[in-house]
């Protein structure tokens, strides 16, 4: 297979779910179509064997994962601003009440292992290999963002008591 046709096999399986892991660690669509391209650079410049798809599929979402914590730990980010913090902060928009949007503002290491579990279907050891945690704590921001949830969306309200 030649460089062309493993590089469209590449962002035709892992584009999306690259872009959406992306997304989550870093709220910005720009940053996470960078982090994109360059999981997809050092996959081609690098090109390895796997056992099978699956493993394939986690060492990509973990190259991802890794450097968009490279990428929020920088110094660069660190030192500069968007435009958008310097103009006139506007009154805040009411959220839609999706959950997605609910998904979106838990802190990161929330944010990825809770887009794992339920967008992508990992369970939490393949989340832990992937993000490079143990599993108990997998567990643990899972229910910790589970009840974050909960608080944001009002789940404590809608109750049965019985």
């Amino acid at each position: 297979m030649n460089t062309n046709q493993r590089a469209e096999r590449l962002v035709n399986a892992y584009a999306d779910a690259i872009l959406r892991l992306s997304y989550t660690y870093l709220k910005n669509t720009q940053d996470a179509q960078d982090i994109c391209q360059t999981v997809f650079v050092k996959l081609l410049a690098e090109p390895r064997e796997f056992e099978s798809a699956e493993h394939e599929r986690a060492y990509v979402l973990r190259m991802a994962a890794n450097a968009c914590k490279d990428l929020l730990k920088s110094p660069w980010r660190k030192r500069t601003c968007g435009l958008e913090t310097v103009l006139e902060v506007p009154a805040p928009e009411a959220g839609d009440g999706s959950v997605l949007a609910a998904v979106n503002e838990l802190p990161a290491h929330y944010r990825a292992v809770i887009y794992l579990f339920y967008y992508e279907g990992y369970q939490a050891a393949e989340i832990g290999k992937i993000l490079g945690v143990p599993t108990a704590t997998v567990h643990t921001r899972l229910a910790r963002g589970r009840a974050r949830l909960k608080d944001m969306l009002g789940g404590a309200d809608n109750e049965r008591t019985v």
